[in-house]
């Protein structure tokens, strides 16, 4: 009770100091591209324009080349409007511009707009994929509270902020700490879709003024349109410059990777859950269009499934996958395989496998899932696995 009584007079303080309107969702479809080519922004081309009130007109659009999923406006008087689909649309306001008075906050509101005030400067991290973003684009100090502890992280600039007491733990995702985010001003909670499945903590988090931003960077086709999202970051948390700069080296990375001749090596990619079964990606997933692009392929190729990743029984698996050049697995999700032998102790059947009676097997580093940033660095890690390098890897290792 005492919680709740906490948390209620949280809210009306919150109301009484400032103006809040709130998020509504703003459905809407994703250009379809072919995946490992570049998306070009075409104006005639793009999905309608989010309705705003007629003191708020849409200007240029930002040019993004990959993502599909991300639709940002200059506008006038000034800020820029960030159309996510199926997740909102935020009006980014920056600070030195007027504040908006009341009129303007409710037709912003009766359309379905957030606003926010930019820059973020204590922002609740719950998408743990996204935070390297927001490293790398240089908002690190802008977020304040996190979903994860510092010994989940394995982005090192996380773990260190939250051992010096700059970045503060306020419960996973599904469980905040309300009282925690109203007392240290919390002015943005930045989701994964996981928030979607526990839709009442959305509620309550928008309910005590706290606007909540869905990120969908993980649905995107092209490898790059993910990390193409550190734009949004540039923009919330003042950093564009930084995030442009960023995204440009890891295309570069990615540009040169994909020119080198290709390799013809096939690859699988994997981990065995606790049922014993094979869980591999969907080939529309970006880890095969990563491959790809570093000049190899993905088994099993004919893999399609709606989710990112499904299970299959070891025979399907080595049905698809026993002639596969190379096999890697996926210590993101599970634990690190150290040996060829901890390998064969999931299933014998792996010593059947080409690639193991060749001494091609590697394992990802657990830090794989928090690189959303990477990506560029990630396709040519791929090139020089399939060229037979092993040297100057940061996320995989030979298993021997």
């Amino acid at each position: 009770m005492r919680r709740f009584l906490l948390i209620g007079f949280g809210v009306l303080l919150l109301l009484a100091q400032q103006c809040s309107c709130a998020e509504a969702a703003s459905p809407g479809s994703r250009a379809q591209t072919e995946a490992s080519g570049v998306q070009e922004t075409d104006p005639a081309e793009m999905n309608s324009l989010p309705h705003t009130p007629e003191w708020l007109s849409i200007g240029d659009p930002l040019e993004f080349r990959y993502a599909e999923g991300l639709h940002i406006y200059s506008c006038e008087p000034g800020g820029y409007l960030a159309d996510i689909p199926e997740s909102g649309v935020f009006y980014l306001l920056p600070k030195t511009l007027a504040p908006l008075n009341k009129d303007q906050i409710r037709d912003l509101s009766s359309l379905g707009i957030t606003v926010l005030q930019t820059p973020i400067e204590r922002a609740y991290m719950a998408a743990t994929s996204v935070m390297s973003l927001a490293v790398a684009a240089g908002g690190l100090d802008r977020i304040r509270f996190s979903s994860q502890k510092a010994e989940g992280w394995y982005r090192p600039e996380a773990a260190s902020a939250m051992e010096e007491g700059k970045l503060l733990f306020a419960g996973k995702y599904s469980e905040p700490d309300y009282e925690l985010l109203l007392r240290e001003q919390c002015d943005l909670a930045i989701e994964s879709t996981m928030i979607l499945h526990s839709p009442k903590t959305k509620e309550m988090l928008e309910r005590i003024g706290i606007p909540v931003l869905i990120d969908r960077s993980s649905y995107e086709k092209h490898p790059m349109g993910r990390t193409e999202w550190i734009r949004l970051y540039g923009l919330l948390f003042d950093c564009l410059e930084g995030a442009d700069a960023f995204f440009a080296a890891q295309e570069q990375a990615m540009r040169e990777a994909a020119e080198e001749e290709s390799t013809g090596k096939r690859a699988a990619f994997f981990y065995v859950n606790a049922a014993g079964e094979i869980v591999v990606r969907a080939s529309s997933d970006s880890i095969p269009e990563m491959m790809k692009l570093a000049g190899g392929s993905y088994v099993p190729a004919d893999f399609a499934e709606t989710s990112a990743s499904a299970a299959m029984t070891m025979e399907e698996f080595y049905a698809r996958a026993c002639d596969a050049d190379i096999l890697i697995y996926n210590a993101s999700i599970d634990a690190p395989i150290g040996s060829i032998r901890e390998l064969l102790d999931k299933n014998p059947i792996f010593a059947q496998f080409a690639a193991v009676q060749e001494g091609s097997v590697w394992c990802t580093s657990r830090s794989l899932y928090q690189a959303a940033d990477r990506t560029g660095d990630l396709i040519r890690e791929f090139h020089n696995i399939f060229s037979g390098g092993s040297e100057n890897l940061e996320f995989f290792f030979r298993v021997e």
